[in-house]
């Protein structure tokens, strides 16, 4: 009998462990961000830039490679350093004929990765990694200060005069680093040229893709060359007001197109590692207690951002406004941070809905890779997007004479 109630009493004590632990989990849980799935799109697998600045490669990429999904193309993994090779020679003839006047290291734009394709093709990852410098994962620090360090030679002119190989040896060393580049070869059975390749295998047209931004300096439903260093071609956008780059998001999600992304990512409430979000947090006095008003005017702005920034759950948001947006961009304090792609959307556990973004950092977060973006961040701190022009709506397609 005793043995029984011994036996009895452990499984209670267990029990109420068990019990314990699950309300303590739950409780975790509610305070912390939930997501729900709204709206998802297929796309390929996250990939990772590492110690590289090519994050515009690999958003750009990451787009056709989802809308090779959506037209029922096969899946595929393309070569982000194909494009960066291109890119970067592209950059060094540009740069030398502006005698150095012109921005030259890794960044880029969305617009770079559709114009190599265009002119050059495309290869498979299998293809072409990049990788021939005798590391795993690409680490370009050292292939950035050498390729820089090469065309500020070639401007100095020492020779008082350029020679006629020096864009030879500045693809020689390209090659060095990321490998000859092939003109031809064979994938799944069949003979191909990088241009061939991007013509039949993806069959997606490059024209097809615009960028598209919401900024005052320039009037809307124009076209302007975006005044940021990484826009070395000189590229134009389309403006359009604010709410209407973001009916442009939501519309291109719930009409199956994804949404290649270009935003500042240096704010605070840009916490994707920690807690999977990127936010913008205000402060709601009207929800607030009278004690909880008087302890916040009495901190100092350093102890309201540390309470602000803890994320520990959804919480209210700043309303953004157009002016908002030009105030940032006008002041540096919105700047060309980071390339990524929007898949889908999804709600908290108050309802607020938030953008599903795929990343480039590989598999580096509770989330496998991807965050979420809330709305108020995505109107705030958005350089830019390139989208499929059929994912616009007709109404701001005519606007924009597309």
């Amino acid at each position: 009998m005793q043995r029984l109630r011994n036996i009895l009493l452990a499984g209670l004590v267990m029990a109420t462990f068990a019990v314990s632990a699950q309300e303590k989990k739950e409780d975790e849980k509610e305070k912390g961000y939930q997501f729900t799935s709204v709206n998802e799109i297929p796309c390929t697998s996250v990939k990772d830039q590492y110690r590289s600045g090519t994050c515009w490669s690999f958003s750009g990429l990451a787009l056709l490679e989802a809308e090779m999904l959506r037209l029922g193309k096969p899946v595929v993994d393309l070569s982000e350093m194909f494009v960066v090779y291109h890119t970067y020679s592209d950059k060094a003839l540009k740069y030398v004929r502006l005698h150095g006047s012109l921005n030259f290291g890794a960044g880029g734009a969305f617009h770079d990765v559709t114009n190599v394709i265009g002119k050059y093709g495309v290869v498979p990852e299998e293809v072409y990694s990049g990788l021939n410098y005798g590391e795993e994962k690409h680490v370009h620090g050292e292939i950035d200060r050498t390729l820089l360090d090469q065309v500020k030679v070639i401007v100095d002119n020492p020779n008082k005069k350029l020679t006629s190989v020096w864009f030879d040896a500045f693809n020689n060393t390209l090659d060095t680093y990321f490998g000859k580049l092939p003109e031809s070869f064979k994938y799944q059975g069949k003979d191909y040229t990088p241009l061939l390749f991007a013509q039949e295998f993806m069959g997606l047209n490059m024209d097809d893709y615009v960028e598209i931004s919401s900024y005052t300096h320039h009037p809307f439903y124009t076209k302007f060359i975006i005044e940021i260093p990484d826009n070395w071609s000189w590229d134009e956008v389309y403006n359009v007001p604010m709410n209407e780059l973001e009916e442009i998001i939501d519309n291109s999600i719930n009409t199956g197109y994804t949404v290649a992304w270009a935003a500042d990512v240096s704010e605070k409430g840009f916490s994707t590692s920690q807690k999977g979000v990127a936010v913008i947090p205000d402060v709601d006095k009207a929800n607030m207690t009278d004690a909880e008003i008087s302890k916040w005017e009495k901190q100092t702005e350093k102890e309201r951002n540390e309470e602000l920034y803890k994320l520990s759950k959804p919480g209210t948001e700043k309303l953004i406004t157009q002016e908002m947006r030009q105030i940032d961009f006008d002041n540096y304090q919105t700047t060309d941070d980071h390339g990524m792609l929007i898949i889908g959307t999804a709600k908290d556990q108050n309802g607020n809905i938030y953008y599903k973004v795929k990343n480039s950092w590989g598999d580096y977060n509770d989330y496998d890779g991807y965050f979420y973006a809330s709305k108020p961040y995505v109107k705030y701190k958005t350089m830019s997007i390139m989208v499929h022009k059929d994912a616009i709506p007709k109404n701001i397609r005519k606007k924009l004479n597309l």
